[in-house]
């Protein structure tokens, strides 16, 4: 028999095997790239594989946790840390909150996200400095102010459904004419709530814009709206929305490299009556920003409530613009720059024209006109800052979730740097070190000219700041001179005297205890889950609602009798 020489033999047979062996490794490469997507999905807002972030940094599990464990965690987080599984409860006590279940995730993409997840490599090792990082930033803890606020089923929202949760509600205000309260929800739905508590649609924005998108999660969709103070006489009334990838030309860019996850639209709607229960009308596009993630986005719009015409401040609209997650994919220098969007306090003359685009008129009141930095730009240096209100006196708070340790509230004001991101409340961040550690602020801080919180927490007792209100309703005499706000994950009520609130100083925290029915309740409690996303509303008597997002129900604050 004549022998193969190596040539002829690989001649013969190479390209087979050359495809035998490649079949196996297409396929793995298939599933990293298809795991990837459902990473970028549903876990790249809590986890990277270089640092903490809201969740544990997920590189360099190979080796360290099998599939079994991360499938099982990702179905059910709690049970393996009621269970006591080491693991999972080590993070939780690092964390102080659950993730929640994914279970929902077809088994198919989950085994394709733990095969990218544990391709991952462990990050480099922490230096000598990052070890002297503080763990426990504010050691003193929110105390029980010894006064009890009583709540009262208003009303619970229909199902908009996603997989994770029933209903999206959002932001609560009042009808300028009739005074009804107007409720949003993130899937895109307006709602009037009238004095009988009878719920009705006012608009699906999600009807309007065909690319509308409520997906991923974590505040996408139907962002935030507002009625222009002279919509009595000019039928003018604003939303903020996301939709998908580059839909149109943007107002707000940071570079071609740089990938672009959502667009956040703020639209005008000119109605055409004022006082109709469905929204009608035409609209029009006023401004267009990119986000590099879906999260931090635009929180916030909202007009200065207590501006009568003629004031300075009247008639422009205020814009909460996050970071877009600018920092978790490690490009702090999106927010650091006045020059950008991202990380801001807007303002707006939506009714003027002067802007680049030609829709919407600078203030020239605002700080950088004719200066270095955006002509838009009211202030500076938030991750997050997802509620504007105004006090009586005509100051401005403004609240900002925090990244790793400090939740915040903030005296908005014209000019100011609040430090982001290398500041977090009252504490340093080295932008050359895991932007998840704080250190003690510098000697030289003074030189710096950022302006520090009125008020902080750390994640000892909260896990994301929602700003509220101050109580101006006539109902319950006991919360006057208070600002109501609180904690959105575990749900827990605080208060700030309205008169202890001093720039330079940060304001002592008090916790307000709950009763429905009267007996003693916490909204955990009520909401039967592990994340109550609380938000506030306020009425036009200013009696303060709250909101449990995740089953969508409505409660007011009101007297003990009722």
């Amino acid at each position: 028999m004549k022998m193969l020489t190596f040539s002829s033999f690989f001649n013969r047979f190479g390209t087979v095997l050359f495809f035998f062996f490649l079949i196996p490794f297409s396929g793995v490469s298939q599933q990293i790239n298809r795991g990837a997507q459902v990473f970028d999905l549903n876990c790249a807002n809590c986890h990277n594989f270089k640092e903490d972030g809201i969740g544990p940094q997920l590189g360099g599990l190979k080796g360290i946790v099998d599939k079994k464990y991360l499938l099982d965690f990702i179905n059910d987080p709690k049970a393996l840390i009621d269970a006591n599984v080491a693991r999972a409860q080590d993070k939780y006590k690092k964390f102080k909150s659950y993730m929640p279940s994914f279970s929902h995730l077809d088994p198919k993409d989950l085994q394709d996200v733990i095969a990218y997840i544990l391709e991952k490599p462990s990050p480099k090792n922490p230096d000598k400095k990052e070890k002297l990082a503080l763990e426990n930033p504010i050691r003193e803890g929110i105390q029980f102010s010894g006064e009890t606020i009583h709540l009262k089923k208003v009303v619970k929202f229909p199902l908009t459904y996603t997989p994770q949760v029933n209903t999206r509600i959002n932001k609560m205000t009042f009808h300028p004419i009739s005074k009804e309260r107007i409720i949003s929800d993130l899937q895109g739905k307006i709602y009037i709530l009238d004095e009988k508590n009878q719920l009705s649609e006012y608009v699906d924005i999600s009807k309007h814009f065909p690319n509308f998108t409520n997906k991923p999660g974590f505040a996408t969709g139907l962002g935030s709206f507002a009625f222009h103070p002279l919509f009595a006489q000019n039928k003018l009334f604003y939303t903020t929305h996301t939709e998908p990838e580059i839909k149109g030309p943007s107002d707000f860019t940071y570079g071609d490299s740089l990938r672009v996850k959502l667009q956040w639209i703020i639209t005008e709607w000119t109605l055409d009556s004022p006082s109709t229960k469905e929204l009608s009308g035409k609209s029009r596009e006023v401004m267009r920003v990119n986000v590099i993630d879906q999260v931090h986005g635009m929180q916030e719009i909202t007009f200065n409530p207590y501006a009568k015409l003629g004031d300075p401040d009247f008639g422009l609209l205020y814009i909460g613009l996050g970071d877009g997650g600018a920092l978790e994919q490690r490009r702090g220098f999106i927010p650091n720059n006045s020059e950008h969007a991202w990380g801001k306090v807007l303002r707006i003359d939506p009714l003027g024209r002067n802007s680049q685009n030609g829709k919407y008129g600078i203030p020239a009141s605002n700080p950088f006109v004719g200066k270095k930095g955006l002509d838009e730009v009211f202030a500076q240096g938030f991750r997050n800052p997802n509620r504007i209100s105004w006090l009586k006196d005509g100051r401005i708070i403004v609240s900002n979730i925090g990244q790793r340790h400090i939740e915040s509230l903030y005296l908005l004001k014209a000019g100011k740097n609040y430090g982001w991101p290398l500041r977090e409340g009252t504490f340093a961040i080295d932008s050359t070190m895991s932007t998840n550690t704080v250190f003690p602020l510098p000697k030289n801080d003074a030189k710096m000219g950022y302006t520090y919180p009125i008020a902080q927490f750390d994640h000892d007792e909260g896990n994301a700041m929602m700003g509220g209100f101050e109580y101006t309703g006539k109902a319950i005499p006991s919360l006057q001179g208070k600002y109501i706000f609180g904690e959105i994950v575990r749900g827990r009520i605080f208060y700030i005297p309205i008169s202890d609130i001093k720039e330079g100083t940060q304001t002592r925290i008090r916790e307000l205890k709950l009763q429905l029915d009267g007996l003693p309740v916490t909204l955990k409690e009520l909401v039967k889950a592990n994340k109550v996303d609380l938000r506030f509303g306020q009425d036009a008597q200013g009696e303060i609602y709250i909101i449990t997002k995740t089953d969508g129900m409505l409660y007011q604050i009101v007297p003990s009798l009722q």
